[in-house]
């Protein structure tokens, strides 16, 4: 049997990686975590593991001696008992299912992936739910974070909602060293539901920017943004005060309004002209915004809840709307009560 204290970050991109690299460095001060990163793909594991860094998503901070690589799913699983699973949405339930031969029902699983499914418009913990009913033990990783800060050091606090009290003592364990905070919930619907919808507000926000609209437009974007985001949350049964939090309030002013976020910077590119794929192109990694605004938009319909903002997003990404459009229709809307 694994370590009590082993854990596999299963994902190699830029956060997964910010992830290893500092849950790793714990061991630097006297903690004693087994810990090893997979990804995907074979070769850039052993390019890692020959450069001992991640050049592709985090090219100059050196891993730590104590973090380990591997190659084979089925061997990282079976040396751990927490599985941190970093992968994008899209590919979340197809990866879990791909690991499912390998799960124990008393394996830990944590993800630290934001955003709904495509087609589905559901929730990373209710994939978990489907896919594996047999564990139990279940928590999420979100916040304002960016995977470069985060391995650079800087001081970073994030939100852990746990199934339990004990699984989220022990990711605070993993987590909680140096000038990384972490801070625990039993809300992990409002919790996925704040770092999901705050992709698609930030590509609003980067609209509104792109166009000249300036600093005024971008705090009431992210203040009416954010009653978007609570009354939703609200009608699917969520913690208000969540969305008062880290994982909310935190999550969505840090998305708004850094270059650092893709989504933001997606947003930037569209109001210059130019098309999804090209600005996807240019900005190099996914941008869960995109996929989410479809999402977030049709569960605003299924719980019928009045998302002007997500609306107006969705038409520019999937109905042609001109970003300019979109903006006079936000600012055209008749005054009421806030």
């Amino acid at each position: 049997m694994p370590d009590s204290r082993s854990i596999a970050v299963l994902g190699a991109g830029s956060w997964g990686t910010a992830l290893a690299i500092h849950i790793a460095r714990a061991n630097d001060s006297g903690a004693n975590f087994d810990i090893c990163m997979w990804d995907h793909n074979p070769d850039h594991v052993k390019q890692m593991q020959q450069d001992r860094c991640n050049a592709v998503y985090m090219p100059g901070v050196v891993f730590p001696d104590s973090l380990k690589l591997c190659e084979n799913l089925q061997t990282a699983i079976n040396q751990a008992t927490t599985l941190l699973i970093v992968v994008p949405s899209h590919a979340f339930r197809s990866f879990v299912q791909s690991a499912r031969p390998f799960i124990r029902s008393d394996h830990h699983i944590v993800w630290a992936t934001k955003g709904l499914e495509e087609g589905t418009n559901e929730q990373m913990h209710q994939i978990i739910a489907e896919e594996l009913p047999e564990c139990k033990a279940t928590a999420v990783i979100s916040g304002p974070t960016f995977a470069k800060e985060l391995a650079q050091g800087l001081p970073t606090a994030i939100t852990v909602a746990a199934s339990s009290k004990q699984l989220a003592a022990e990711m605070v364990e993993f987590l909680h060293h140096g000038s990384f905070r972490a801070y625990t919930s039993d809300d992990m619907t409002g919790v996925e539901l704040g770092g999901s919808l705050k992709n698609v507000l930030a590509i609003a926000a980067g609209i509104a920017d792109g166009l000249g609209f300036g600093a005024n437009t971008r705090a009431a974007l992210i203040t009416r943004g954010l009653a978007e985001i609570m009354r939703l949350g609200h009608a699917m049964g969520a913690h208000t005060e969540t969305f008062m939090g880290l994982a909310g309030l935190g999550d969505l002013v840090l998305t708004c309004t850094d270059n650092q976020s893709r989504n933001r910077r997606m947003g930037l590119k569209l109001a210059e002209g130019l098309s999804i794929e090209q600005a996807r192109d240019q900005i190099g990694q996914a941008v869960e915004g995109v996929k989410t605004a479809k999402e977030a938009w049709q569960l605003a319909q299924k719980y019928r809840v009045d998302m002007p903002i997500i609306e107006q997003t969705y038409r520019v990404l999937y109905e042609g709307e001109s970003p300019k459009a979109a903006v006079d229709a936000l600012l055209g809307r008749e005054s009421k009560a806030e």
